[in-house]
């Protein structure tokens, strides 16, 4: 295959992977839509999900306001005395709500009010939260090979559609669906076939992304192309644990699956794997940190590519400036077990911050990270250097019915 339909081919997965999520949020919205109003005669049976699809319907009329969102981080009420009851934000059930940080944003909706965007940061911070997110996020990794003192770049584009499920009162189901594209220092044509796989590693409480390791001295030329997809189920209780001074437990429990979707050999390992996966996380008035470790082997595929068995540790500490401002880092500590015992191990420290904005009537987080690998693989190219910047809009599970 030349390089130009390789490259057509990669566009096509990319466009239909676009086509595919644009599509569903779109039937979403549609079908809000076309649920009964609060004004409707409605079967007491299905009386709680009519609730959610007119409460919903009723926060997506307000699309044509100004902001979806309070425009400043504690929702402005205005003056005590104005009396407009058109105002949902002078009513004073909406002041309470605003007041409250961590409210109940499907409550909040219900209730005709607006959620402010320090509350819809707070939902954010949540990894396992109540919240359906598309991330979009460009890692430049610095690559280092020791055995010889060569150096190279590789990038990754990564998508992630995280979105939750409403199992019963109690259980949630957290999905994300992750694609990538990377573009690693090596020439497809040029590369000996013993050195195919490229391995895995990266990502951002993600499943890994391609990385090294690779065939030692191989830098050279740029290879583009589609990389695996990964899906991540986590059970998650939907009540927290409380703790005294205002902060929280979170956690998840469930597996992965790696699809071998890869256009180019060098961009995908060519296997399907498979593994658990587990999250934890604390969530303070200021601090919020924890890790998600994920598992993958290997059970069907190419049989000529190489054996998955890696681990993935991605832990992250963060601490809030303000409500809408945090500084902190998440990397990925990466094992690669079928490396030699001297390359198995990356681990990175880094820093960074991220800010929470309103865009048009949008909430959308931005944020920029450089991790530094302080162990790495000593006889094979490893990630010397990360930098990382990462998109994030979002929106409360609370206004799509099929997520309730």
């Amino acid at each position: 295959m030349s390089i130009n339909d390789r490259s057509e081919t990669t566009t096509r997965r990319l466009g239909r992977t676009a086509t595919v999520f644009v599509i569903a949020i779109a039937a979403s919205l549609q079908a809000l839509a076309d649920t009964p109003t609060s004004g409707d005669t409605i079967d007491p049976a299905t009386a709680e999900r009519s609730g959610a699809a007119a409460m919903s319907r009723n926060w997506i009329d307000s699309l044509d306001e100004p902001w979806l969102l309070a425009g400043t981080e504690t929702l402005e009420i205005g003056s005590a005395g104005d009396g407009d009851e058109g105002d949902p934000a002078a009513r004073p059930e909406c002041a309470t709500f605003a007041a409250d940080r961590d409210a109940d944003l499907g409550e909040v909706l219900r209730a005709g009010c607006k959620p402010t965007l320090a509350q819809m940061s707070a939902l954010m911070d949540n990894p396992l939260g109540n919240v359906a997110m598309l991330f979009t996020q460009i890692d430049l990794y610095k690559l280092e090979n020791e055995a010889n003192g060569k150096h190279a770049d590789q990038w990754n584009y990564m998508g992630i559609a995280q979105f939750p499920k409403k199992l019963n009162k109690k259980w949630n189901l957290i999905n994300r669906v992750v694609w990538n594209v990377t573009g690693v220092p090596l020439d497809r044509d040029n590369i000996d076939p013993r050195f195919r796989d490229f391995g895995n590693s990266g990502g951002a409480l993600l499943p890994p992304s391609p990385s090294p390791p690779a065939a030692i001295d191989v830098f050279g030329g740029r290879t583009w192309g589609f990389g695996d997809m990964y899906y991540v189920g986590l059970f998650s209780p939907i009540d927290p644990i409380k703790l005294d001074g205002g902060g929280k437990v979170v956690w998840g429990a469930g597996f992965d699956l790696g699809l071998p979707t890869a256009s180019e050999d060098l961009t995908g390992t060519g296997r399907w794997s498979a593994g658990p996966s587990g999250l934890g996380v604390y969530l303070g008035p200021k601090w919020k940190y924890g890790a998600l470790v994920q598992q993958y082997w290997d059970f069907a595929g190419e049989n000529d590519r190489g054996d998955v068995n890696l681990t993935n540790i991605q832990y992250f500490i963060y601490y809030s400036v303000s409500d809408t401002f945090s500084i902190g880092a998440a990397p990925n500590i990466i094992a690669n077990w079928e490396n030699d015992s001297n390359d198995v191990w990356t681990v990175p420290l880094g820093i960074g911050a991220n800010k929470t904005i309103n865009i048009g009537k949008v909430p959308v987080r931005f944020g920029l990270e450089a991790h530094y690998s302080v162990i790495q693989p000593d006889s094979a190219p490893g990630t010397e250097w990360d930098v990382r910047f990462y998109v994030i809009p979002a929106l409360p599970s609370a206004l799509f019915e099929w997520m309730q």
